[in-house]
């Protein structure tokens, strides 16, 4: 880990620099929503507490977005813009609602990949989890380098694959090793040419959770 981080809650003021760092990071994901101030604002506005970034030297180097939500039934296939859309305004959603919390987006700037910061990110996500009782974590997750294989392996196979460490993906792999299990395939889950628009249902279950 780098010495001197700080990871905090987003404000409104880290949204520029959060926006900056999504579309360096993600220029393949053309998609309005996730580079629109709005939606940020949105988030905040929702879960203030569920929003975090990471610092370095004033500068914003990483972030992760979620969102509380119920899922019915509770492995429903689904895509990025259903779960969204259920939250278009600051009145659309309490956080007191919904017995998952909803990973939405995660990123790390380019220049700070493989150093913990998204274990740092995910754990943040988990005490979230348990401070407010939820079940699970859960989430659609890209598989960026599936179009590299797609010619030969279905999504399926090719998820089975990473699952057992035969093939590395460089979101798939960190996932499984910060504790989500791989629920299903979801097709067209988001805009993604490298994923080829599948993603994979991901989800962690809270240990300390009691109805």
């Amino acid at each position: 880990m780098i010495h001197g981080i700080v990871l905090r809650n987003i404000c409104q003021e880290d949204i520029p620099k959060v926006l900056a760092i999504q579309r360096k990071s993600y220029p393949e994901v053309a998609n309005g929503l996730l580079y629109a101030p709005l939606f940020l604002e949105n988030h905040i506005s929702i879960f203030y507490e569920a929003q975090f970034c990471v610092e370095l030297n004033g500068d914003i180097i990483a972030s992760a977005t979620s969102l509380r939500v119920s899922l019915d039934p509770e492995h429903i296939e689904h895509t990025w813009y259903d779960i969204i859309s259920q939250f278009g305004s600051p009145s659309s959603s309490l956080p007191t609602q919904g017995d998952s919390l909803y990973a939405d987006d995660i990123v790390t700037h380019p220049h700070f990949r493989h150093l913990g910061i998204g274990t740092l990110l995910f754990d943040a996500r988990k005490r979230i989890a348990k401070k407010y009782g939820l079940r699970r974590i859960i989430g659609g997750g890209r598989i960026p380098n599936y179009s590299k294989h797609a010619h030969e392996i279905s999504a399926q196979e090719y998820v089975e694959r990473v699952k057992v460490g035969k093939i590395y993906d460089p979101v798939l792999t960190f996932q499984i090793k910060n504790g989500f299990k791989v629920i299903k395939v979801l097709p067209n889950y988001l805009y993604d040419p490298s994923s080829l628009h599948y993603a994979t249902f991901i989800e962690w279950i809270n240990l300390t959770y009691r109805k």
